[in-house]
């Protein structure tokens, strides 16, 4: 764990970021005193469901269906 007071947390605020995103935990001390402490973020557990929206997307039959001529057509600039 590593201390520093504001003045230097302000000038070296990068440097403390990229220590405290690599797993290190910084305090930052106002005259002495600590007064906050910097840390890496927690990721976010992302828990999937599936079958979440069965019953709730339709698609259509023709769905892969070659498209017209015509809109062919215009996707190529004709």
């Amino acid at each position: 764990m590593q201390t520093v007071n504001i003045h230097e947390a302000k000038t070296q605020f990068s440097r403390l970021v990229d220590a405290a995103a690599s797993g290190e935990e910084i305090v930052i001390a106002k005259a002495g005193k600590p007064a906050a402490r910097l840390v890496p973020m927690e990721r976010a557990k992302v828990t999937r469901r599936f079958g979440g929206l069965k019953g709730k997307v339709h698609i259509a039959d023709d769905f892969d269906a070659p498209l017209p001529d015509d809109v062919i057509a215009a996707f190529e600039g004709r």
